[in-house]
């Protein structure tokens, strides 16, 4: 499997619902149209609201990984113009 070219990272560790959401939402409205941001985040139900929020928006989830016993990564490719 090849490498994906992650065009943007995003850290909101430390926060909480709604703000995981409106920051990843943001995030993913700064990059272009198939690019790809990753999303490093720390809060149990933001690892599953944000995948399914980004397909609803339109988008791809390529990853969602635990990395550790707290932290999650998310990645995401912007299929649609916001």
């Amino acid at each position: 499997m090849e490498d994906l070219k992650i065009n943007k990272k995003l850290d909101i560790r430390g926060q909480v619902c709604p703000y995981t959401l409106v920051k990843s939402k943001l995030g993913v409205e700064s990059i272009e149209v198939g690019q790809i941001i990753e999303i490093l985040l720390d809060y149990p139900e933001a690892a599953d609201s944000i995948p399914k929020a980004m397909l609803n928006y339109g988008h791809s989830v390529l990853k969602v990984e635990k990395i550790n016993l707290t932290e999650w990564i998310v990645q995401v490719r912007k299929e649609v113009e916001d």
